[in-house]
This record gives structure tokens, sequence and C-alpha cells, in this order.
């Protein structure tokens, strides 16, 4: 038996955008084959050559090759819209490519979405049930491992009640419980976990471990870099859905660090990357040592700011900012409504100061969120970087949180005038 268990080659998705699907019925199919043949032959005879059906499309993964070997953990990493999303769909056969193939060998598990293969109307009972025998596994089988999942997900009093009536973290929980308890032979998992509390994705890393310790194979895809170098043994960065790099976790997790940081060089105004649909819009971060005046570089435990310049309304306008180290483990969160305000400031510009900056020395990101009403208005992963050098305070070196915590640093807001 071969020991490969997925093998892509040349695999490409490409999506139509502008448009909506919608059900079709047979004279739809056969005007829209007649427009395509008219609009096929004006493309030919334009100046340019262009085609219009390629200035609509746009290409979430173009030319994928890779190999994953049995009792192999692969992390896949990337930018957002860099296609990981849609490789993982692709090899769980929820979407089928465009162009290459991929070859998977075994029983899958996948954890894509909140809720992924879960029927609303059916309970959590009815749904571990469900799913195992879309996985081809006898009930006998389900039966044996149903006491454990329950006990995994921590959901024993709802296990009757049908699963459109959990939170998000309840569907959360039962949905990895299920995936990985259920014995397939390769486990896909998405970045879901990123929306549960940080006691549940430790419990989720370390219940991916002990699969992986089976033997079975994992594809892992995070922008956590230290549950990327912890569980994964190679891994491939994908930048505008090709492969940019593939090998040894630390080195391609170097690559793609060095890459985002370059990336932060730009201009935030012409950042594509970013989510939210509201009208205001980050500008500008500057982060700054309070003592010395000097911006990106700060000192362990003496005061600093970091303040954000955004256009569009302020009105209601809240702002939230998450420090991460190097390899992507957060550190610490700061919420403009936390009744901490000292006053505000002129001018389209949030400002937080740290009294005491609790980091030790290094290099860190932030991920800056622009929220109003409790809608997402603008969100940036990276939008600046600082450098943490060594201070001493009453003789010793300001500490770090635990590997998964976080630290609280005292700190007071200067709000925009609206």
């Amino acid at each position: 038996m071969s020991d490969i268990a997925i093998r892509v080659e040349g695999l490409g998705k490409r999506y139509r955008i502008g448009r909506q699907e919608r059900y079709r019925t047979l004279r739809d199919t056969l005007v829209e084959g007649a427009q395509r043949t008219v609009r096929t032959i004006r493309g030919w005879l334009s100046r340019d050559g262009r085609r219009e059906s390629d200035e609509q499309t746009i290409w979430a993964l173009k030319d994928v090759s890779f190999e994953v070997k049995r009792g192999e953990v692969l992390g896949i990493i990337g930018r957002n819209g860099a296609g990981k999303s849609t490789l993982l769909k692709i090899l769980s056969r929820v979407t089928e490519p465009t162009e290459g193939w991929a070859e998977v060998r075994g029983r899958v598990g996948s954890l894509l979405e909140v809720g992924t293969g879960f029927h609303p109307e059916l309970t959590g009972r009815e749904n571990i049930y469900l799913n195992g025998a879309i996985l081809g596994m006898k009930r006998a089988e389900i039966a044996r491992k149903f006491d454990e999942i329950v006990a995994f997900a921590e959901v024993e009093k709802f296990i009757d009640t049908p699963v459109k009536h959990y939170s998000s973290g309840m569907y959360l929980r039962l949905a990895f419980a299920v995936a990985a308890h259920l014995e397939p032979e390769i486990l896909l998992v998405d970045e879901v976990l990123a929306v549960g509390d940080a006691a549940f994705q430790k419990k989720c890393l370390g219940k991916m471990g002990e699969v992986a310790g089976e033997g079975r194979t994992v594809l892992f895809v995070s922008h956590n870099m230290a549950a990327i170098d912890e569980l994964c043994s190679s891994a491939i960065c994908l930048q505008a859905g090709r492969v940019a790099k593939s090998g040894p976790t630390p080195a391609v997790v170097s690559f793609y660090l060095a890459g985002s940081q370059r990336s932060l060089a730009c201009d935030l105004a012409s950042r594509v990357d970013r989510r939210g649909t509201g009208p205001a819009r980050l500008q500008r971060v500057d982060i700054i040592d309070l003592d010395t005046g000097c911006a990106g570089t700060l000192r362990s435990g003496r005061p600093a700011a970091f303040q954000f310049a955004f256009s569009g309304p302020g009105t209601d306008l809240c702002c939230a900012f998450t420090i991460y180290t190097e390899r992507g483990l957060p550190v610490a969160t700061f919420h403009s409504d936390n009744r901490s305000v000292s006053d505000v400031i002129g001018g389209s510009t949030f400002r937080c100061e740290i009294g005491q900056l609790l980091l030790v020395p290094g290099r860190y990101t932030v991920n800056v969120a622009l929220v109003r009403h409790g809608m997402l208005e603008d969100h940036i992963e990276g939008a600046a970087s600082f450098i943490v050098q060594g201070a001493h305070v009453a003789g010793r070196v300001v500490p770090l949180g635990g590997k998964y915590g976080a630290v609280f640093m005292p700190h007071v807001w200067r709000l925009p005038t609206c």
C-alpha cells in the first residue's frame, strides 16, 4: 500500500465574481449558452484580445501541487484570501476544482466551519449518528465513541435538543468532537478554532496532537504560528492561491512571518486584505515610546501609546486591538469601550496609553478592529508591528503571561471628537 494519503496535482479553483448564483431553468441554460458564445466571439475580436469572462472571474487557487504522507501533520498558512479554506473544501469534496485533481486515500473527517455537516432540525445525538454514517461507520462503532464525544463537547444537558438552538460555542464543541473522535483516517481542520475560548482551543490542540500521535493524517489551517510550530512536522504557505513555500515547519513559518513584516510597510488605506463593510476605515497606526518619543521601538516596563487614525464618521465608533507575538500568540487585548476614558483628542484618532508595557523583549504585531453598535466596520490583521527592548523595573525584567494566557496592562483611552 502507498504511504501517500493525499496527492494534489495542478489544482485550480475559479469563481465568478459580481453575480449571485440562482436556480436555473432549461430556458436559462439555453439562453446563457447562446450569450456565452456571443461574448466569446466578441472577446476574440476585441482590440486587446481579452474575453469578457476573464474579467469577471477570480482564481482562488492556481496550479497547487503537493503530497501528504500517512501520519503526517501538515500546516497550511497564509494571509486572508490566500486560498486555504478553498483548498480544504476541495479535499473535503464540498466543491469541485476547476482544473487539476486531488486524490484522497482514506476516510475524511473535516471541520471547515461551525456546524459543518449538521442538520439544524436534528438533535445533537442524531447529528452524531448522522455524521458517523456519512463517514461510513457502523452504528455499533458510533455507539462505542458516543459517550466520549459528548463528554469532550460538554453538551450532556443538551444532547437531545435540536442543534438549531445551540450557541455557536456549543456548535463548535460538538462539531470538533465528532470530527476528531469518529476515527477518520484524515482530519481536516480549518481556523474555526479561533472562535472558541482559550480553554477550548487548548483542549482541541491537545486532541489533535493525540490524533497525530495515533498515526492519522492531519491538515491544519491556522493563523496561530505557535500552534503550527507545535503540531505540524511540515507546512505550506499559500500566497494569492499559489504555493509560495513548502517544507519543514520552521522554515515555512519564518518565510510567512518575513512576508508579513514586508506587507506592514504598505499604506493601510491600500490594504485589500481587510474585513468589515462599514464606512469607517483605518488609515494609520502609530506606536510610540512616551518617554523617548521614539516610534516603533518600545521598552519593556515603560509607558507607551498606540494611536489609530481612521476615516469616516466617528459617532458611536469603538476601537479594539490585540497584540500578538511573532509566532502569532495573542498576549493582550484592548477595547475603547472600557469606561477608563481620560479625555478626548481632536480629529479622527483613537489613542490608547499604557502606563507600563508588560511585554518581554521581541517583535510584536497588532490586529486592529473598528466596531459600531456591535457590527464590524473594519478589521486589519498585522496592521502594524513594533519591537520591545529590554528594560528593568524594580531590579527585575518584566515577565510575560503564560503560554496560552494574556497580560493585563492598566491603560486609558483618549477618544476622538465626533
